[in-house]
């Protein structure tokens, strides 16, 4: 098909605008990287745009890795994720399950009940009261029990099980099949791009979380990454990172740690991306289009 050039045109500047976008939105964590490689002094004294390391220096990252509190923080932010990311997806596949059956009883009723709860909430204050109530407080339970079940992923979940024909449900059922092998044999192996955007979503989540563990625990060997993150950005607490820096040296080592820290704690959940990438399209879309 022949193309004018006025359509040409087009192209060429929709090309130039999105790499010109993707630039911008890539560039902070290309200069976080390089920053986190570079030599500190170099650093310090640099400039304008950051293409490359300045220097290659490791000590950084060196720094990092020799931080006990880096290590307990990636060891407890994955017992976490992987714990947590397990009770999330079972429990909400549960429920997800119970709301896709047809012939449930008060179906709407418990809908708006679930629903409500996306807009209401305990409040910070009583929720704190009642961790402490159920003797969760300081404790790894704190974080996995009461945010097990997002509503808004349960009802993305319940969306995708409703799409499983009906056939095969009844099918199994005259073979003697309950629910239970159901749900696991039948529902779930086919709503494996929902599954994946769920396991995504919810590990993202626990990840990324920082402030329950803020409120709920008072126990530094219970702190995952993101609160270990937390201190050495805001509270500037990376002396005890550099054991040779003099004085003056100390500022500029600060910050290539600061960067170097958080490459170590991003990098990991990012490279879980590209292996759930064909699942997630797919998934999102559940519901977009209906028969």
């Amino acid at each position: 098909m022949k193309t004018t050039i006025g359509e040409k045109c087009f192209v060429a500047v929709n090309t130039l605008f999105m790499l010109l976008l993707c630039f911008v939105t890539l560039y902070p964590f290309i200069y976080v990287f390089f920053a986190s490689l570079s030599n500190p002094a170099a650093l310090a004294s640099h400039r304008g745009l950051l293409l490359l390391p300045l220097d290659l220096n490791m000590n950084a990252y060196k720094a990092v890795f020799d931080n006990p509190m880096i290590t307990t923080g990636y060891r407890n932010t994955i017992f976490y994720v992987v714990c947590g990311t397990a009770i999330n997806l079972l429990l909400t596949a549960l429920g997800a399950y119970v709301l896709s059956r047809r012939n449930l009883y008060f179906k709407n009723m418990l809908m708006l009940l679930i629903v409500i709860t996306m807009f209401f909430g305990g409040g910070l204050i009583p929720t704190y009261l009642l961790i402490n109530k159920l003797g969760m407080l300081n404790s790894v339970w704190a974080l996995l029990i009461p945010g097990a079940i997002s509503t808004f992923n349960m009802i993305i979940m319940r969306t995708g099980f409703q799409a499983v024909p009906i056939s095969l449900e009844e099918s199994a059922r005259m073979d003697g099949a309950n629910d239970l092998v159901i749900l696991f044999r039948i529902i779930i192996p086919l709503s494996m791009p929902v599954i994946a955007v769920m396991i995504l979503w919810y590990a993202v989540g626990h990840w990324n979380s920082y402030f329950s563990a803020l409120i709920y625990l008072r126990d530094r060997e219970l702190f995952p990454l993101q609160l270990v993150l937390r201190e050495i950005l805001i509270t500037n607490s990376t002396d005890s990172m550099m054991t040779d820096a003099g004085a003056q040296d100390r500022i500029a080592i600060a910050e290539t740690i600061k960067y170097a820290t958080i490459i170590v704690s991003t990098l990991p959940i990012l490279l879980l991306y590209p292996f759930l990438q064909k699942y997630f399209v797919k998934g999102v879309l559940i519901g977009a289009i209906k028969e």
